[in-house]
């Protein structure tokens, strides 16, 4: 995986005055040992925040050892404005931490305070309108915050990748897409940047990579991928020379950012004027972690990103799309157990999920684009899906989505993938998620979001939920169990 930004944790104790100095630094060198037991690399500075000038100190030395990801950490109850202060000046995700007291013998010199302290910590925080990471139950053995500190890092690396994104969308949307709408002020609230071409602009750049000499290295590279004698040379040149058309855009125009995502329109016109659909490339490159996603769909390739940041692993995008018949339920109950028909749907893209996620994935053609396009022949520019069954396990749906009035709202849902055929075209699955039918019409309908999901390959919803609220997302929806209602529901 390329494309993601590694996290480099900087822990640094803070002291209030009038408690010893030395029960705040014992307590840093222990949670600094707990993590080394759980090998995650920590850089442990040196100064102990009493006030403002170790403010100062303790910044020069975390930033000289280019730690991006800051926990501040209450050793006993910890001086209010300084904590704070250096929260404020660091330019990096913080996470606010406080020791627990360590035994019943020794609480005269040896109490610390910090449950206490961490109260007057939030109340400095919301002063100066910080948005911190703060755990659900914030106070902990050393063994306890460091299990802690390692559940930020990938809360960190979400926020961290975002301010330091590049969007590059090309084409408007198709007509009558209006549901992935996309307005950018509220990309640049999240500190994302966004670049939008033409069509032509990405015609004009695929026409003169033509002949480039590094096609035929990305075509060995996708045969070895597809299995031997299975496609066409000739066609995946093609596939390959568009590949290599995105990568070299990005690199030109990534300017002052260090990740890249793309939003690209694929159809109507790409076939007839490109020659086939781009949703392989668009697997390939999400498989090294630079999502692509289709219809000019600004949000869900974001959506893919942050799914990217929180998983570390490569994320898709699918339709919403249609439900599981049920003679197939009745059928495969055994692969579905716990679950209800209306909890199970079917989530199908075109193919550009990664080879990674497909079983018996194969390089096919656009069925429903072939019957408008060569209803009659043998597919040509048709080519170029990814198509099988996603493989069984572990999922998480995710979307981040601006309103036409640009207020962020986001959803959250787990579930999984099941060992179910499903009898049909494209890179498909048949996903489980508890509830699904209310959370269908409760959320995704009554919030009016759009029929593409953000799904990411391992169950991340604590790292997203955690993520928005310090990108200030506020509106975010999750499937409810039965026992309790969405306040649009009927409950006669």
């Amino acid at each position: 995986m390329i494309n993601i930004p590694e996290v480099k944790p900087g822990v640094v104790a803070v002291s209030r005055d009038c408690f010893p100095m030395s029960l705040s630094e014992s307590r840093r060198k222990n949670v600094a040992a707990a993590l080394t037991k759980r090998n995650v690399g920590v850089f442990e500075c040196g100064t102990v925040v009493e006030n403002e000038k170790d403010v100062l100190k303790a910044l020069a030395e975390i930033n000289s050892a280019g730690v991006n990801a800051l926990v501040v950490y209450l050793g006993n109850f910890g001086p209010e404005g300084p904590e704070t202060l250096l929260a404020q000046k660091f330019d990096g995700p913080v996470m606010f931490v406080g020791a627990a007291e360590e035994s019943g013998k020794d609480l005269i010199n040896g109490r610390g305070d910090a449950y206490c302290g961490m109260l007057n910590a939030s109340y400095n925080i919301g002063l100066r309108k910080l948005s911190v990471y703060i755990p659900e139950y914030p106070v902990g053995t050393p063994d306890e915050v460091a299990g802690m500190i390692e559940e930020f890092l990938d809360v960190a690396r979400v926020k961290i990748g975002l301010s330091k994104l590049k969007i590059f969308a090309f084409g408007p949307r198709p007509h009558d897409f209006l549901a992935c709408n996309a307005p950018i002020k509220p990309l640049y609230d999240l500190g994302v940047e966004i670049q939008e071409n033409s069509e032509l602009d990405l015609y004009a750049a695929y026409k003169a990579h033509a002949n480039d000499p590094r096609i035929p290295g990305v075509v060995k590279e996708m045969e070895s991928e597809l299995g031997a004698g299975k496609n066409d040379p000739k066609f995946l040149e093609r596939l390959a020379q568009y590949e290599l058309t995105l990568l070299d855009w990005a690199e030109k125009n990534i300017g002052a950012s260090e990740y890249f995502i793309f939003a690209n329109k694929c159809w109507p016109a790409f076939q007839t004027e490109f020659g086939f659909v781009p949703c392989y490339v668009n697997a390939r490159l999400a498989g090294r972690g630079i999502p692509v996603a289709c219809e000019t769909d600004i949000y869900g390739a974001l959506s893919e990103y942050m799914l990217t940041l929180a998983t570390c692993l490569p994320p898709t995008l699918l339709d919403i799309n249609n439900t599981v018949p049920f003679d197939m339920y009745e059928e495969n109950k055994n692969a579905a157990p716990g679950y209800k028909l209306s909890d199970l749907f079917m989530g199908f893209h075109c193919g550009n999920t990664p080879v990674c996620h497909i079983e018996d994935g194969e390089l096919k053609y656009q069925l429903i684009m072939k019957r408008a396009l060569e209803p009659d022949g043998e597919p040509d520019i048709t080519r170029g899906t990814y198509e099988g069954k996603i493989k069984a396990g572990d999922i998480t749906l995710f979307r981040l989505q601006s309103t036409a009035d640009c207020e962020l709202r986001s959803y959250i849902a787990q579930g999984e993938a099941l060992n179910v055929n499903p009898a049909s075209f494209g890179g498909i699955g048949v996903l489980a998620v508890k509830e699904m039918g209310r959370f269908y019409r409760h959320v995704l309908i009554e919030k009016r979001f759009p029929h593409h999901a953000g799904v990411g390959f391992a169950h991340v919803g604590k790292t997203l939920f955690a993520a928005l609220k310090m990108l200030g997302v506020s509106d975010v929806s999750y499937n409810l169990s039965g026992a309790e209602r969405y306040t649009t529901e009927n409950p006669f």
